[in-house]
C-alpha cells in the first residue's frame, strides 16, 4: 500500500451529522423543474427528493476549481482530478413529509484504489442514514469515483445495450436551463453542469454533463407516472456513461410480471444504455 493510499485509509470511520426541515419551496422548486404537480401540504417527499436537503455549504473560498468543496474535510483528499458520481443503494424505510424535522448521519465505509479502464481510479463509499419523526427513514450508500484525466487514444467504454425490452419510453433531452436549475436546486457547484468552456476545454466533455442524481430522478418519475400506485421500497443504480444536454435519449423500464420489481434505464442517442436501475417494489 502507497504512502497516500494508507492516508487515505484514515477516513474510513469517519462521521457528519446534519440536521434539517423539509421545507416547501425546494419541493415545490423541484416539481416545477420537472413540470409535475406541487406537492400537497405536508405531503409525502417523492422517492430521492430528500437530494433537495442537507446540501453541501461550504464557503465560496473553500470551493475547488471544478467547482466542489475541497477535498479534505468529510470526504478524503483523493488526488486525482475528476469525479463522477457511479453508483447508489437506497432503501426507503417510511415516508418522510413536508415540513418534518429530519437528521442525516454520513459515514465513510470505505475508500478502495484501483487499475481501471481510464487509469488510477479511487472508489469512496459513503453511507447516509436520514431519520425523520418516526425514527430511520431512508439509508443510502453513495459510490463516488474519482479518476485520472483522460489518456490520449483511450478506448471508450464498449456501449451496453438495453436489459429487457421496455413496457414504456419516453424521449426527452436536458437543455442548459434545466441543468442550471438542478444544479441551483442542490447546491451543485460542479462546473461541468453549466460551465460549457469548462466542462469541453478543461475536463475534455463533448457538452454539458446532464446530472446524474437528475438523470435518476427522471428514471424514477417516470416509473411513478405508468405505475402511480408503485410503492419503491429501494432501489440500485450503475452509472455507465454520460448524458449532454441538449442531445436526445430516452427513459425507459419495464416491470416484472408479478409486480414486485422494476427495471429502468436511460438510453442515449446512439441507443447506448447510461444508467440501470433495480427497483424493488412493495406488493
Amino acid at each position: 500500500m502507497s504512502q497516500t493510499d494508507a492516508r487515505l485509509q484514515d477516513w474510513i470511520g469517519r462521521t457528519r451529522e446534519l440536521h434539517d426541515t423539509l421545507t416547501p419551496v425546494p419541493a415545490k422548486a423541484m416539481a416545477a423543474t420537472l413540470d409535475l404537480m406541487p406537492l400537497e401540504k405536508r405531503g409525502a417527499l417523492p422517492p430521492l427528493w430528500h437530494w433537495l436537503y442537507f446540501l453541501p455549504t461550504a464557503p465560496t473560498a473553500e470551493l475547488g476549481d471544478d467547482g466542489h468543496p475541497a477535498k479534505g474535510g468529510f470526504l478524503p483528499p483523493v488526488p486525482l482530478p475528476r469525479r463522477m458520481w457511479a453508483g447508489t443503494r437506497a432503501r426507503f424505510h417510511q415516508p418522510l413529509h413536508l415540513e418534518d424535522p429530519v437528521r442525516c448521519t454520513s459515514r465513510i465505509a470505505d475508500v478502495v484504489s484501483k487499475e481501471g479502464r481510464s487509469g488510477a481510479l479511487v472508489i469512496v463509499t459513503v453511507v447516509h442514514e436520514i431519520h425523520g419523526p418516526q425514527g430511520l427513514a431512508i439509508t443510502e450508500e453513495q459510490d463516488l469515483v474519482y479518476r485520472e484525466e483522460p489518456r490520449p487514444g483511450a478506448k471508450p467504454v464498449p456501449p451496453v445495450p438495453a436489459p429487457a425490452e421496455p413496457q414504456w419510453s419516453h424521449g426527452t433531452s436536458a437543455g442548459p436551463v434545466l441543468l442550471f436549475r438542478y444544479s441551483a436546486l442542490t447546491f451543485n457547484g460542479h462546473r461541468i453542469h453549466y460551465d460549457h468552456p469548462y466542462a469541453t476545454e478543461v475536463e475534455g466533455y463533448p457538452g454539458l454533463v446532464v446530472h446524474g442524481p437528475l438523470v435518476l430522478t427522471l428514471l424514477v418519475e417516470t416509473l411513478r407516472q405508468e405505475h402511480p400506485d408503485a410503492r419503491i421500497q429501494g432501489l440500485s443504480m450503475r452509472a455507465l456513461r454520460p448524458l449532454f444536454h441538449n442531445r436526445p435519449f430516452r427513459l425507459q423500464g419495464c416491470l416484472s410480471e408479478d409486480g414486485s420489481r422494476a427495471t429502468l434505464w436511460s438510453l442515449d442517442e446512439h441507443h447506448a444504455v447510461t444508467m440501470q436501475v433495480d427497483v424493488t417494489l412493495a406488493r
